[in-house]
Order: structure tokens, then sequence, then C-alpha cells
């Protein structure tokens, strides 16, 4: 469930959460029905609804325990509301239980650092006049798991180039979507 930081903020929510009838709740539809929350109170409401379906997914939370977990963090919650809310669950539960654990097969490291310098090689064990110029990259990339690792390796100055236009490729498909 979400952190309850700031037990008023929670309380805020849920009072927000309560004031919907239990049809409004299920469908949420609730500016359609008159329901008056300002942007940022409905934004908070979605978000919060949000986090406690994607962390009850995560636990692999019941109806009932997730129902539980709501109560301990706050105790304003109608009768009305967790009735829903255990509900939605018991139908739909199963779903987000089951995309979180595709996601989590198929996720893979999200890149957060590149450093990277210019080098030159002078000799080898093979060539004592090598001369050749070469660029050594280190990757800080977040595993799905949450643990940073860190990969190195060198290219020459085409092999460079090309990641370079291939990085650029990249950005220009990703600006599309």
């Amino acid at each position: 469930m979400p952190a309850a930081e700031d037990l008023h903020g929670t309380n805020k929510l849920v009072d927000n959460i309560c004031r919907l009838s239990p049809d409004l709740l299920v469908e949420a539809r609730f500016q359609r029905a008159g329901v008056r929350l300002d942007h940022e109170a409905l934004q908070n409401t979605i978000r919060f609804l949000l986090i406690t379906f994607r962390s009850a997914g995560k636990n692999n939370l019941s109806g009932d325990d997730l129902v539980l977990r709501l109560e301990e963090g706050s105790n304003k919650w109608s009768k009305a509301s967790l009735q829903v809310l255990h509900n939605l669950w018991s139908e739909h539960g199963a779903l987000v239980h089951a995309q979180q654990q595709v996601q989590a097969m198929l996720s893979i490291g999200q890149l957060v650092d590149i450093q990277w310098k210019l080098g030159m090689a002078v000799s080898s064990d093979t060539c004592r006049s090598l001369n050749s110029p070469y660029v050594s990259l280190l990757l800080k990339i977040i595993e799905p798991s949450g643990q940073i690792c860190q990969r190195s390796f060198e290219m020459t100055i085409p092999q460079f180039q090309n990641f370079h236009k291939q990085f650029k490729e990249m950005a220009a498909v990703m600006e599309t979507v």
C-alpha cells in the first residue's frame, strides 16, 4: 500500500474516495456523475488507487488482505468503499498479478549513466608501435531487481561511430512514440 508518511494526506484521499458512491467507484465516472473533486484531488485519488492495486499485485494479496492493509493505513474508510475495492480486487487482482509477473520476466535493465573516455593504445604484447585510438565506455544499469551493475568495454573509433549512429536512430524512433 502507499506509505502513510503523511497520515493527514492519506486520510484526505480516503475521505475523497469514500465520498464516491459504490457504483461510481466501480465505474470511475466521477465528474460525469456530478462529484466535485478538483483536478489535483482527482489525480491524487487515481494515483493512490493505482499504487494500492500495484502494491497488492506485487505482494499477491487477497481481497481480504487488501482491505486489512487499507484499514491499517487509515481509519476513515467507509464499509461501502472497502467492499467495492475488495470486489474489484477479487475480480481483477489475478490479472494485475499475472501482468506484473510477465513484466518482471520480460523486463531488462534500465540504462542510468554512460561514462566514456578516449584513449590511445601505444603498444601491445604483439605490436611495439600500435598508436591506435579507442573509446572506453562504462555503462551503469539498474537491473529489474533494483541492483545497479556496471558494464565496461572498449571500441575502436569506427565501432564507436556506428554505436553513436545507432543511438541517434533509437532516439529518433523514441521521439515518435
